[in-house]
């Protein structure tokens, strides 16, 4: 397993997920900057979360114009499982990776706390290592997380189980307490809380490294 991390100016949780994936797989993960053109051999790539060129025009917005992301977008249209936190996900959203845009919260509010998650779909490859309706633990740190799609598009995730994990108390006013999207092709999967800020007891629980490891031997 090669997984990357995509490092762009102003992530603040590419390191975080780098000691996640170190932990999961026993070896660092390279660290790419987003104005390389190439991606090395990779298996895994990770788009962390932080607040890119500091949300300025829109959240990932710029970001997702990055030399690097063409790179990306390759890789994730042949199949390399690719994963978006926080600000990840809106990049996600803003590359055209996944369905929708994320909004500002709905109390215009920035959260920041723990917040319990339902898994709602166990077969796909990011949430294999859970079972359909467990709950998980996961901290939540945005101003823009507050997920929207049309009617039709929402109908569509539901139908096709594409909705990965749900808020059980919403924090921010997503539609249909979406907290987590995964694309048509199951390989892409963007989601607003941190699983890798919970992957210890001395950070408050192990939830994060057991997503962590499902989905790295989903994806080995």
């Amino acid at each position: 397993m090669k997984p990357a991390v995509i490092v762009f100016p102003a992530s603040n949780c590419d390191r975080d997920v780098a000691v996640a994936l170190e932990q999961a797989t026993g070896k660092a993960p390279a660290m790419v900057w987003h104005g390389d053109s190439d991606l090395p051999e990779t298996d895994f790539i990770v788009l962390p979360g932080g607040f890119s060129y500091g949300d300025y025009l829109r959240s990932g917005a710029m970001a997702a114009k990055s030399p690097i992301m063409k790179s990306v977008i390759d890789k994730a249209n042949a199949g390399t499982p690719v994963l978006g936190i926080c600000n990840g996900f809106q990049i996600l959203c803003e590359s055209g990776l996944l369905p929708g845009a994320l909004l500002r919260n709905k109390s215009l509010n920035f959260v920041c706390r723990t917040v319990t998650l339902r898994v709602e779909n166990s077969q796909s490859m990011f949430t294999s290592g859970f079972e359909n309706g467990q709950f998980v633990n996961y901290p939540v740190a945005h101003h823009d997380g507050n997920y929207f799609a049309d009617d039709e598009t929402l109908d569509r995730l539901e139908s096709d189980g594409r909705i990965a994990f749900r808020y059980v108390d919403n924090p921010n006013g997503s539609a249909h307490d979406i907290a987590g999207v995964i694309n048509d092709a199951g390989n892409v999967l963007g989601m607003m809380p941190h699983p890798e800020r919970m992957i210890s007891p001395l950070l408050g629980g192990m939830d994060g490294a057991a997503f962590f490891k499902g989905v790295l031997d989903a994806a080995a």
